[in-house]
């Protein structure tokens, strides 16, 4: 019994993790999320360069880990894997535009799954030959914060899967039009 409650504890801690925090009264999460971060912005493309210690301050510890010491998250704990929305995904970190969810796709992965990036500069190639595999490692192209991974197994009309932590996703809905 006290080994059931025991992993029943883990359990619960860990899928409390990446739950989102009640928001501020007339604020949206991605409002909420990105309200004390002095470099997030949807409109400012130059590039950002704090120290490990500022970064620490702005993201919560689960995103500093991903973001800044290129860890991953599990699969299938990502609210973006199954994630439907039409609109614009950013960076969590600076704001900087990354994927269109028209270019979504699920590739059963169990991360959230891009063919394509906004355009040529918001992402970096990096070679990542950690863990003993050969792979592309993809940053921000505007803070350099860790994404995730792109493998040539994705869907026409490029060819590619952009393998994406959610954790450091931000989400713009697309408005209505009127």
């Amino acid at each position: 019994m006290k080994k059931y409650l025991f992993g029943l504890a883990i359990v619960l801690s860990f899928t409390h993790c990446g739950q989102a925090q009640p928001t501020k009264k007339n604020q949206s999460p991605m409002e909420e999320r990105t309200s004390n971060n002095p470099v997030y912005s949807v409109t400012d493309t130059t590039p950002v360069q704090l120290k490990e210690e500022e970064w620490q301050k702005i993201l919560t510890p689960e995103q500093y880990y991903i973001a800044r010491q290129k860890g991953t998250e599990r699969p299938w704990t990502s609210k973006f894997e199954q994630f439907k929305e039409k609109g614009l995904y950013r960076c969590l970190a600076c704001g900087n535009a990354l994927f269109v969810s028209d270019t979504k796709f699920d590739s059963g992965c169990g991360w959230p799954s891009f063919y394509q990036p906004v355009s040529k500069t918001s992402i970096i190639y990096t070679p990542d030959n950690s863990h003993g595999m050969r792979r592309t490692e993809v940053q921000c192209g505007r803070c350099k914060a860790h994404l995730g991974h792109v493998f040539d197994d994705g869907p026409p009309p490029t060819g590619l899967r952009y393998c994406i932590n959610g954790v450091i996703l931000a989400f713009q809905k697309e408005e209505k039009k009127k």
